[in-house]
């Protein structure tokens, strides 16, 4: 009997087109007025958004993307589509393997119609590039992947990868990126930084699975009970990182970057914590990334070089931020293994 191919849909969260600020603006426009994203209203949401926050926004981004745009594009579709043209070889012919972004280009209903187009493709693998669950990033690609498969007349075997956050692949391609790329001893304190969510997600999130999320000392310890709290993640990333690379005790901090609005968002706040050590005298400070698994604005920007500025601000030497693990062959066949176990 014949088999058909497997396909493989990887999903990042997006990009604009251009660092311009129409570019810009659309992209803001699109990816705010999603419901998880802002959950509030719709009608308010789109007055918020479409009336204010792009408009104001999309300039001041704009400046900011183009001071992290290379030749060939956004760091982030730059990385994202070697990955998938690595990750194609890597997997063989059997595998048809296709990139799409949540939110701009390329769609995923354009992505999902070229595998579907593909008579020899029976089953598809998605794989949303986000290693902790969050509503507003998986939950809403696994939406969107669903409304598109739903209005197919044959709807495909499906598989979706779950959040990789303690997977062990990935913990240790991270841990030997930085091995390659860094003396340890080097700094005086260790800090791992993922993007921010609003605590209300948390809270959301919490009640829907039972948690009873207190946003404090019970992100501590973690257990399955835990696996869709996103801060809850995020600490069990950065204890599997800290055994993995043998970082003391006492040297590290992890912490929360990315607010927007005026509502609290979870703490500790990355800028905060920069500042304060800053003070307490810490001079060379190593900050990891691993809510990204691709170099993009919150990595290249805000960390690199506006948190790097803070901390000298305030009486620190450098700020040193880990590359991430992009398209390096090391991540190519640990998102092999990971894809392949399902």
């Amino acid at each position: 009997m014949t088999k058909g191919k497997i396909g493989i849909l990887l999903v990042n969260l997006g990009t604009p087109d251009s660092p311009e600020t129409v570019d810009v603006r659309k992209y803001l426009i699109e990816f705010l007025n999603d419901g998880r994203v802002i959950d509030i209203p719709a009608w308010r949401r789109k007055l918020l958004v479409n009336l204010i926050i792009a408009p104001t926004r999309a300039s001041k981004s704009g400046a900011q993307y183009k001071q992290v745009w290379t030749k060939e594009g956004s760091p982030l579709m730059v990385y994202s589509q070697r990955l998938a043209n690595k990750m194609q070889k890597h997997l063989g012919p059997d595998y048809v393997v296709e990139l799409a972004m949540r939110y701009q280009n390329p769609p995923i209903q354009k992505a999902i119609d070229k595998l579907l187009g593909n008579q020899a493709v029976e089953k598809l693998i998605v794989v949303p590039l986000y290693p902790h669950y969050a509503s507003s990033s998986t939950g809403s690609t696994i939406e969107k992947v669903m409304d598109v498969i739903k209005s197919k007349e044959v709807v495909p075997h499906t598989t979706i990868v779950g959040p990789f956050f303690n997977n062990q692949h990935f913990i240790n391609a991270f841990a030997n990126i930085v091995k390659q790329q860094n003396k340890l001893e080097e700094y005086d304190h260790f800090l791992f930084s993922y993007h921010g969510l609003p605590e209300r997600h948390i809270l959301k999130s919490s009640a829907q699975c039972g948690m009873n999320c207190q946003l404090n000392d019970c992100c501590s310890t973690f257990s399955p009970a835990k696996f869709y709290c996103y801060r809850a993640e995020c600490f069990e990333t950065t204890r599997l990182l800290v055994s993995a690379l043998g970082i003391k005790e006492g040297t590290y901090t992890t912490t929360f970057q990315s607010r927007l609005g005026r509502d609290p968002w979870i703490k500790p706040y990355t800028d905060k914590v920069i500042e304060e050590k800053a003070k307490a005298g810490v001079k060379r400070i190593l900050a990891f990334s691993p809510a990204f698994v691709a170099d993009c604005l919150e990595t290249l920007f805000e960390i690199r070089t506006e948190y790097n500025h803070l901390f000298q601000q305030h009486g620190g030497s450098h700020l040193h931020l880990v590359e991430s693990l992009n398209d390096s062959d090391i991540w190519v066949e640990a998102l092999g293994k990971i894809i392949l176990s399902n």
